[in-house]
Order: structure tokens, then sequence, then C-alpha cells
């Protein structure tokens, strides 16, 4: 969104409202111009909340991923143009921008989406899917520590598994991943499995076992680890950020999903140059009619396999 707005408004300046763990990601965007950090904000009481947003002299402000407290607060601060979805009532009378648009069902990817919220400003908002990554903006890259820079073989295609998702996105299954890596050419591949370090004691066993691979669980910051990740070649996960950053990084993200709705890769699947998403069946009875299903677990190992050898060619 930032990046489109900066193609029809170069001389924008973009603020972004956000937690810190997001920071990092931010802070390589070229479009965007500040970071304004929600967590600070809360500390402080109702009176000083208004005072400091007032202190921004935004004249937009636009509700990307809705909560009512940060609506009301938009309100208080009298910001001039406060943009929402009709779907939520607190923006009713909150906002005094409101624009129709339905996500539940919609057959456009959340980023397409994102973007018609611009449309009160900009009146063609439609962008293929397969341009979105030209307005990521990622051209401020963070430096690799030496110590991490050392595990890369740049004579191998370093592979990044990313096996939790704690709890944002159905998983494929450990099992599956210790497929993967049995089956992975150790001439051709050099493996790490990422994670927290709850990730990494959930996964303890599955560690102990698979020795081809690099336990990298909890031993980076978030900046080191993106800085990690674009400094390898690809990575396998489900719908998680790791996932959707390596996308952005242009890396060979390959994402493993569901395909009920809302969670199908047409609404989450990873956008970038060499990214691509696999489920198991499109038309899984279970997933259309929305009950619970384990067909990610379906997805073969020998099906990412070919696409990581294909990358290699």
């Amino acid at each position: 969104m930032a990046g489109f707005l900066k193609k029809h408004f170069p001389s924008a300046r973009i603020l972004f409202l956000g937690r810190t763990y997001t920071r990092e990601v931010i802070a390589m965007s070229s479009f965007i111009d500040e970071f304004i950090n929600y967590d600070e904000i809360e500390k402080l009481n109702r009176a000083e909340q208004v005072i400091l947003l007032k202190k921004f002299n935004a004249d937009i402000f636009l509700h990307v991923f809705p909560q009512k407290k940060i609506a009301l607060l938009a309100a208080r601060a009298a910001i001039p143009w406060r943009v929402g979805t009709t779907n939520r009532l607190y923006h009713w009378y909150s906002c005094n921008k409101l624009i129709r648009l339905s996500r539940k069902n919609s057959p456009f990817h959340e980023s397409q989406l994102n973007l018609k919220l611009l449309s009160f400003l900009i009146k063609d908002t439609s962008v293929p899917l397969e341009d979105v990554h030209l307005f990521y903006g990622l051209t401020k890259f963070p430096a690799l520590n030496k110590e991490f820079s050392d595990l890369i073989d740049t004579s191998k295609f370093n592979l990044i598994l990313h096996p939790k998702s704690k709890g944002s996105a159905r998983e494929w299954g450990l099992a599956n991943f210790a497929k993967l890596i049995s089956i992975l050419p150790e001439d051709r591949f050099k493996i790490f499995i990422s994670g927290t370090n709850q990730d990494g004691a959930l996964m303890k066993e599955f560690l102990k076992i698979n020795t081809k691979a690099i336990d990298i669980t909890g031993k980076m910051s978030l900046q080191q680890f993106i800085a990690f990740i674009n400094h390898c070649d690809g990575l396998v996960a489900a719908s998680t950020g790791p996932l959707h950053i390596a996308a952005a990084l242009g890396k060979r993200a390959i994402g493993l999903f569901s395909a009920r709705r809302p969670i199908h890769p047409g609404r989450w699947m990873p956008i970038g140059k060499n990214a691509s998403a696999l489920v198991n069946d499109e038309n899984c009875v279970k997933c259309t009619k929305k009950e619970e299903c384990d067909c990610i677990e379906k997805i073969e190992p020998e099906r990412i396999l070919k696409l990581l050898m294909h990358e290699r060619v």
C-alpha cells in the first residue's frame, strides 16, 4: 500500500503504526518514512495518546488492520480523513471515509484487498498479483553477523525449513518435514530449521533425530533472521511471517496451505517473483464445507523437492 501510494503521490509522507515485532520488517521498506510504535502509545493514558497522535500532523489515517480502540483514538485526534471499511460498526461513527469491502468470501488476495482501501484517493487500485511485489520497496537490508554468515554454504542451495506457526496457520507436520529432509540431496542442499525458542522446545526430538539439518531455532533476533533469510536461497513453511518475508525478498518461498476458506492460498499465498503455494486438493470436500480437515498434511514432500530441484537448474 505504501509503495502504491508513493507511485501516485511521490511527495507523500507515510507513517506506519505497528507493534514492536513489525519494526524490523518495516525498516526495510524505502516507502515508509517513519515507524510509530503502538506498544509505546498503549502505555500512555487516553489524553496523552491523543496529544501524541496529533503531533504527527497526519492528514489521512488508514485502518488496514481494524481495531476499535485505534479507530476511536484517530477520531479523538481529529485526523481529517479517517478511512475504514463498512463491515465494522464502530467505523460508522469513528471514520468519515467508508469503503465497502468484504474479505471473507472475496476472490482477491489480501494484498489486493488492502489496496482497495485506497479507492477514495485513487480511481483504479487493481494490481495483478504478479506485480504486487513491485510495491514492497524492500531495499534497506540489515547486515548479517559473521557467526551466522559463516553458516551459509555458497556452493549449495541454502534452504530454511520453518515447521511451526504458533497457531497462525495449519501446519504440514514434523513427519512430513522429516521426510523432506531425508530426500533432499546433501550435495546440493544445506538445510536449516528455524523457529522461536518455544518452537525449538516443541521440536526437541525432531531436531535431535534430523541431523542433516542445522538447528537455528531461537538463535537470532528478528533483524538477524531477516538478514539470514536474505542470504539463503529458499524457505518452506505454512502461511507464516517468515514465508512472506522470504517471498518479498525474492527467495524461493514455498507455502503449504489448506484449501479451506478464508485461509486458502488464493487469499494468503506468498507474493514474490519466486514464490509458490501448494495444496493437496483444491476441491477438498471437507475444506469446501469448512469442516476440520488435515488435507495439508497430505501434500507430498516429493512435490516440494521437485520445485526446489527445478530452481537449481
